[in-house]
């Protein structure tokens, strides 16, 4: 009977320490330093919850730049990729669709990989820098800039491209949904 009254005060002083003080000493923390990220990096743009930094959008409109496609149609619940292998079918008409599309809405250019294969997760943020700048053209003629409001949207692309992390982890990258604010903040008033 000893051993079990002494297990139960374990088990609640354990659980207090790990279920209760634990989690809140590392919200406060979190809350204290990262504010930002502790809350979802969200982003904010003319007073109005837009999105977060960190998931993925579907962009379709011509005039935005467009994200990486996605196996899971940008749904958080459950993220994920597809089972679909090398080998499979529906994957090279999914591919040879998207490769389509691009071609079709770029002037005959081949499209990057990455905008023609989802990403693991199905909610990527990130697309290449040079998959920025292979959308740029089209971004500039849907909007109606002319060649000077371009070059702008070029250098804009290029300020927006993410080093890697700590110098050398990951890859340089853009986040879609951040050039698009950018983009819009930049053009709005100047576009068709």
């Amino acid at each position: 009977m000893k051993t079990l009254i002494i297990a139960a005060k374990l088990i609640l002083v354990m659980t207090a320490i790990t279920g209760v003080m634990y989690p809140m000493i590392m919200l406060g923390a979190a809350q204290t330093l990262f504010p930002h990220q502790a809350n979802g990096s969200l982003i904010y743009f003319d007073g109005r919850l837009i999105g977060s930094e960190l998931i993925g959008q579907e962009f379709t409109d011509l005039k935005y730049f467009w994200p990486r496609p996605s196996g899971v149609g940008y749904t958080s619940q459950p993220s994920g990729g597809t089972n679909l292998g090398p080998t499979s079918k529906v994957l090279s008409e999914q591919i040879a669709t998207r490769r389509a599309r691009l071609i079709e809405t770029h002037d005959g250019e081949q499209p990057p990989d990455n905008l023609i294969l989802a990403s693991g997760s199905g909610l990527d943020p990130h697309i290449s820098p040079a998959a920025a700048f292979y959308q740029v053209d089209r971004v500039a003629k849907a909007r109606g800039l002319d060649s000077g409001q371009l070059d702008l949207l070029q250098q804009l692309a290029e300020r927006s491209v993410e080093p890697y992390n700590f110098g050398f982890i990951g890859q340089p990258r853009v986040n879609v949904l951040k050039l698009n604010i950018s983009t819009d903040s930049l053009f709005s008033k100047r576009s068709k």
